[in-house]
């Protein structure tokens, strides 16, 4: 199937999908989506024992697209710079203590508790998991996914304290998750097993490098959307600063997706306020609007056929749904070390544990870090492991946040939104 023939596909798919989500499965449209595309992989999956060959040839086209390089190198760049666009940054600043202790110590520590409890398990389970791979995993699953996060939070009038904290770790974490996964896979390669002050490093260059160039280039956007009064020029130039900013931070090995929240919170900060007339802000968050809402779809659509192409056992499934515990123990203790970590001079915020903990979704970052893993049996296990983590997490854990809070007395009943 020609490119063009298959991106239509995909797109005609995604706006029948959404239709239906709306209009029949009164769904939120991604989760719908997803569903669908879940729905869809399972019956070629069964068919495919009806009609020889019919299997092979849709989980071919499904391969033709690279799922890790679209998401990794494309779609984040758009999603983050847009969630970091709407962030509120008062409020953010108001919980910067407990965002940097969950997004840095949080994500770290998860990582060492996954790890552990999952060679524990797979061990007592007679499952054979080498320590590499379980901390790969650990560094995989453990940052909260931005854009299922953000996706969520469109739905639910959480408190601005809490939402400001799940936001913002979702944005950051990334980053640190990313630098922990890619130093353990170097180190499974052959690299040897690295050192504290190697990996301070890499996360100090990678990371560090990645946020002061987002802020570097957001500032020149701000400067030149100051030089103009045209709503067309100013969504122009901030496309070009997500794409180009990201681009350039991949080019130069540092941290692509901090770079996209960096340069976004520049955007939506400095530039929003002070640069664009109130014409040109509802115009520019229309835009993004449109860019978010689409590219959300599609992730989701690409989440769901990803099920055609991937491989299966009966043992994979055991370890993924053993492993869905193990993820939410090592995220409610994490988050019980951060937020115990800025006590001190951080007042806590009711219900902050079970939200933070029920909140912290997975998505489709987690299984393109885990598509990037070179191919073999520890590729394919934590690539099942993953998935049935993620569709768990999006579905069981998304579905019901709003319930979660109203169950907490967070927010009132009328007061969950249908996108």
């Amino acid at each position: 199937m020609p490119v063009f023939a298959l991106v239509s596909t995909l797109v005609c798919l995604a706006a029948a999908f959404s239709l239906i989500s709306r209009r029949v499965l009164r769904l939120p449209i991604t989760v719908g989506v997803m569903l669908q595309s879940l729905g869809m992989s399972l019956v070629f999956i069964f068919a495919g024992r009806a009609v020889p060959g019919l299997h092979a040839r849709v989980a071919a086209e499904v391969g033709r697209i690279d799922f890790s390089a679209v998401v990794l190198h494309g779609m984040l760049a758009f999603l983050l710079f847009a969630g970091a666009l709407k962030l509120d940054l008062k409020e953010l600043g108001k919980q910067k203590a407990a965002v940097t202790a969950l997004s840095v110590f949080g994500t770290l520590l998860s990582t060492a508790i996954v790890a552990g409890l999952l060679k524990l398990i797979l061990t007592a389970t007679g499952f054979h998991a080498t320590w590499i791979a379980c901390l790969l995993f650990g560094a995989l699953i453990s940052p909260t996914d931005p854009i299922a996060v953000l996706e969520l939070l469109r739905r639910v009038d959480a408190p601005a304290s809490l939402e400001a904290q799940l936001t913002g770790e979702s944005l950051f974490n990334d980053g640190v998750g990313a630098v922990v996964f890619l130093t353990l896979l170097a180190s499974g390669d052959g690299g040897g097993t690295p050192s504290i002050a190697s990996f301070t490093w890499l996360l100090l260059i990678k990371a560090g490098g990645g946020v002061m160039l987002g802020l570097a280039l957001g500032f020149v956007c701000y400067r030149l959307i100051r030089t103009v009064d045209s709503y067309r020029v100013e969504a122009m130039l901030t496309l070009a600063l997500a794409m180009g900013g990201y681009a350039l931070a991949d080019a130069l090995r540092l941290s692509a997706p901090l770079e996209a929240v960096a340069a976004g919170l520049v955007v939506g900060g400095r530039a929003r306020h002070l640069a664009m007339s109130e014409g040109t802000r509802n115009h520019v968050d229309d835009f993004w609007d449109l860019i978010d809402a689409f590219m959300n779809v599609i992730l989701f659509l690409l989440l769901g056929l990803e099920l055609i192409a991937m491989p299966w056992s009966i043992e994979y499934v055991y370890a993924g749904l053993l492993s869905i515990p193990v993820v939410l123990g090592a995220r409610w203790l994490s988050v019980g070390a951060s937020l115990g970590l800025v006590r001190a001079f951080h007042k806590p915020v009711r219900g902050a544990m079970s939200v933070l903990t029920w909140g912290g979704l997975r998505g489709g970052l987690a299984v393109a870090l885990a598509l990037s893993i070179p191919q073999g049996r520890p590729h394919d296990r934590l690539l099942a492991i993953t998935y049935i983590v993620v569709i768990f997490s999006i579905v069981v854990q998304g579905l019901t946040m709003s319930s979660l809070l109203r169950r907490l007395g967070l927010v009132r009943a009328h007061a969950v939104r249908m996108p």
